[in-house]
């Protein structure tokens, strides 16, 4: 009976698995969401910034601003260890491409109900 039990258990878990790391048409996958939220809860880490348009060099202050924002994510860059992981983290995406994501993870999701139901 214990063996029965076991089984949906594994079943029931890969299925919440496979729906987590599910990546929606656009954006990201609830885990890597939830994973980009928690290394960074306040939304108080630095992101590098995109490269100013063309033209827009010209612009003083916009130039400025996005100096200081490379200079304060280099300054928390340069502590190294857990700080560089989580800036990582911060915006990580997930692994795959969206479509090819999807059918590693029905392969997945199949072989564990296989190995399950011949258990």
């Amino acid at each position: 009976m214990k063996q029965k039990g076991a089984g949906s258990w594994v079943l029931f878990l890969s299925a919440l698995l496979i729906v987590a790391v599910w990546p929606p048409e656009r954006g990201r996958s609830l885990l890597v969401t939830t994973l980009n939220w928690a290394v960074d809860p306040g939304d108080n880490l630095p992101v590098l910034p995109v490269q100013l348009g063309f033209g827009a060099g010209d612009d003083v202050r916009a130039v400025e601003a996005r100096d200081a924002e490379v200079r304060r994510y280099d300054e928390y860059l340069a502590r190294g260890g857990f700080a560089r992981t989580r800036l990582q983290l911060k915006v990580a995406e997930d692994p795959f491409n969206p479509v090819t994501e999807r059918q590693l993870l029905l392969v997945a999701g199949v072989i564990v109900a296989f190995l399950v139901l011949r258990r």
